[in-house]
């Protein structure tokens, strides 16, 4: 039962940070949404930063192992980098910005207003960080560990874009710009770094 309601505290928390933002949330409406007691709260999180760190490493860790699973079944196609491209923006067109997609977004914004859930962000960018390097790494995309933080915000940017203005971003076009120059030509792009 403990592990069971742990988990409904973390989907509820997503699903009310999602919805509400992070202001909005409290103990007693997170134990309402998660139907558990008030007191499983403060038995599984001792504070609510502690609850809010747990919430996003668990999305990041499930969304970095979603991800995996979605590369691992490609790796064998020896796509291109244009077809990759287009995978990318596929697998991003395919996310519903459900509450608990949303979510994130918030408490990436609230790292920067507390410093305690910012240890928690910098592991959710490592995630994605560290995927980005493995599927650049199987396009042999040179230098893949310095062009995967970029790579990363580029479809960060462009989902939260797509998510605040309801339109269809063209990510397979930025994906692929990025790609092209960092294969075209990588010395002029790693130059300056």
């Amino acid at each position: 039962m403990g592990t069971d309601a742990r988990r409904r505290i973390i989907d509820a928390t997503l699903h009310l940070v999602g919805i509400e933002g992070i202001a909005a949330i409290s103990n007693r409406r997170i134990a309402s949404h998660a139907g558990v007691s008030l007191g499983s709260i403060t038995y599984h999180f001792p504070s609510q930063a502690d609850l809010l760190r747990t919430a996003l490493t668990t999305f990041a860790e499930e969304e970095t192992e979603r991800l995996r699973e979605i590369a691992e079944s490609y790796r064998a196609q020896s796509l291109s980098l244009s077809e990759a491209a287009h995978v990318v923006e596929r697998v991003a067109e395919d996310l519903a910005f459900t509450a608990e997609r949303i979510a994130p977004f918030e408490l990436y914004v609230q790292a920067g207003r507390d410093p305690d859930l910012r240890e928690a962000t910098a592991e959710c960018w490592a995630g994605y960080d560290a995927l980005t390097v493995a599927i650049l790494t199987a396009l042999g995309v040179p230098r893949p560990e310095t062009l995967a933080p970029t790579l990363v915000a580029t479809i960060a940017g462009l989902q939260l874009r797509r998510l605040s203005t309801g339109a269809d971003a063209d990510l397979a076009s930025s994906v692929l710009l990025l790609l092209h120059a960092a294969t075209a030509h990588p010395e002029r792009m790693y130059r300056s770094l």
